[in-house]
């Protein structure tokens, strides 16, 4: 009687101790990522990530928020890798500590879009950023900002900076919002908005803006991607992280990137150009 007391007890000692590894090893199948509304929005990461999935058996955990709070998650240690596009807070994020392994991604760029009818007249500036929002001051034309610290709206201030001048009082509202909400309360209050390219073929249709100007070497927008530092988050799942920074810059990925397209049209173009 006591040996079969022994081994029931050593029976349900194991499984006790079989359960929390099951979760582990399962719990170790995630990795978190940050990441902008832009890569969320237009719907690269929903074609990307299955394909990635798929090959690794690792899930990824999509966070999509503006830049700035995208790297202020990794930076606490939230999530284990950060996708964005802001180059100078990129920067700042690895040689702070935080971050490790950063790579070029891809490019896409941005452009000023609005009401078709455009009447502060921002196609007559061609393609030179500055005069078109110079006009949006000089008319006093609705302009909606993101105002969220995301890549989008650090390059809308740094533009406003060059420029000198910004629209004032309620003709400039900052949302605090994502890209695709930002572009629905343009096209419901008839404004002007900076936006990527890519999250505004994918409003398009249900929002009926128009690009009014593009094409301005000043408007490239260039993703990085960068695992988080695990010698400062000990937790962080650094291997995971580099399995997907490393698929997402190989050939095989930069191709992927290459083929995603809206309405037929490319809409990120990957950093290695060769990748076709």
């Amino acid at each position: 009687m006591h040996a079969r007391s022994c081994r029931i007890f050593l029976a349900v000692l194991a499984a006790i101790l079989l359960v929390p590894a099951g979760w582990a090893q399962q719990f170790e199948q995630v990795v978190k990522m940050s990441t902008t509304t832009s890569t969320e929005n237009s719907g690269l990461l929903g074609y990307l990530l299955p394909l990635f999935e798929a090959e690794t058996g690792l899930k990824v955990q999509v966070i999509a928020v503006g830049t700035g709070k995208a790297l202020e998650l990794a930076k606490n240690g939230d999530v284990d890798l950060t996708l964005v596009h802001a180059r100078a807070a990129e920067d700042k994020f690895v040689a702070e500590g935080y971050g490790v392994d950063r790579r070029d991604v891809m490019h896409n760029d941005f452009i000023i879009v609005g009401p078709k009818n455009d009447p502060a007249g921002v196609r007559k500036a061609g393609k030179d950023v500055l005069k078109g929002l110079q006009k949006i001051v000089d008319s006093n034309s609705r302009f909606i900002s993101r105002g969220d610290n995301s890549g989008t709206d650090q390059k809308e201030q740094e533009l406003w900076k060059q420029l000198g001048a910004k629209p004032s009082g309620s003709a400039y509202v900052a949302a605090g919002l994502g890209m695709g909400e930002v572009l629905n309360m343009a096209a419901q209050m008839q404004a002007y908005t900076l936006t990527d390219r890519a999250t505004y073929l994918a409003y398009r249709a249900k929002t009926g803006l128009a690009i009014l100007l593009e094409g301005d070497a000043r408007m490239l927008n260039p993703y990085g991607i960068i695992a988080v530092n695990p010698e400062r988050h000990k937790h962080a799942r650094y291997k995971a992280a580099m399995r997907l920074i490393d698929w997402m810059t190989s050939p095989q990925g930069q191709q992927k990137i290459a083929l995603f397209t809206i309405d037929d049209q490319q809409v990120f173009f990957p950093a290695n150009e060769g990748s076709r």
